[in-house]
């Protein structure tokens, strides 16, 4: 696969966690206000859900309106539950995302070392000259208190006992906290990781054509077993695949080179005869 197969990746996945959250948006603005104690308005003048909350929109500029059924509006919080499990989806992507910028970013010479990371700080304390990933560092850091703020969100939504549900002052500060916490850390990824980042296409080219694994564009033509005795055959005599299959005399030369070019194997081709 390519580098921008990889990224187009990221980059659906940050889109769904985004729209998960456009999503979780709607249910945000009914409120309880008028429901009193139980949910049934007892005391209350017909139109005061109604018009305070009105007055309340025009304040704030949010989207505020009367809860359609405030009997589940103050025994649940199904709202601010499903806000915080789309953050700790989003979390989930982030954490993914930083951990592979994070290994592809390794080395520059004892790790994969195929993207060059920003140089944010000067270096570690004890190995001078060395880069940290710090900003992936950190990025997974806050996902991992995402996950945990939404755990705690997860339980307190769940201890609402007959009519009322009171843990929604714990509720609203681990969402609050998971907001800011994510929205900074990615920003932060975004402006000193990402923006920066680089291709090492030297690294990324010998490490391509020294893949074992594009054996698999042989299979079609000579089969499993052949294809995976060229592999192995490559592997004990740390050959490329196309030096193994000269060696085996499975393909004359123009052939090979013409099946083991990596940029055909980035999507589906037709089907080969195995000989």
């Amino acid at each position: 696969m390519s580098l921008g197969q990889e990224f187009s990746g990221y980059a659906d996945q940050l889109r769904q966690g985004e729209d998960a959250l456009r999503a979780s948006l709607s249910g945000l603005g009914a409120v309880a206000l008028g429901g009193t104690a139980v949910g049934t308005g007892l005391n209350t003048h017909p139109d005061f859900a109604r018009r305070v909350c009105a007055r309340l929109a025009d304040a704030t500029g949010m989207p505020l309106h009367p809860a359609e059924n405030p009997f589940a509006a103050l025994a649940g919080h199904e709202a601010l539950t499903t806000l915080s499990a789309a953050l700790r989806t989003l979390a989930m992507s982030a954490m993914k995302i930083a951990n592979d910028i994070r290994w592809m970013g390794s080395g520059p010479r004892a790790g994969l070392g195929e993207l060059a990371l920003p140089e944010n700080e000067p270096g570690s304390s004890i190995m001078p000259g060395k880069v940290n990933p710090t900003q992936a560092e950190a990025l997974t850091m806050v996902c991992v208190q995402v996950f945990g703020n939404d755990a705690a969100v997860a339980f307190a939504a769940s201890q609402g006992q007959f009519e009322l549900n009171v843990f929604k002052p714990v509720i609203a500060k681990n969402v609050l906290d998971s907001l800011r916490l994510l929205g900074d850390a990615l920003d932060s990824f975004g402006r000193h990781c990402l923006d920066g980042l680089q291709p090492r296409r030297e690294v990324l080219g010998r490490h391509l054509h020294r893949s074992l694994m594009l054996v698999t564009a042989l299979a079609p033509r000579l089969g499993y077993e052949k294809a995976a005795m060229v592999a192995q055959y490559a592997h004990r005599h740390d050959l490329d695949l196309l030096s193994a299959v000269l060696a085996l005399g499975y393909l004359e030369r123009e052939e090979a080179e013409r099946l083991l070019q990596p940029e055909q194997m980035l999507g589906p081709a037709a089907p080969q005869t195995a000989p």
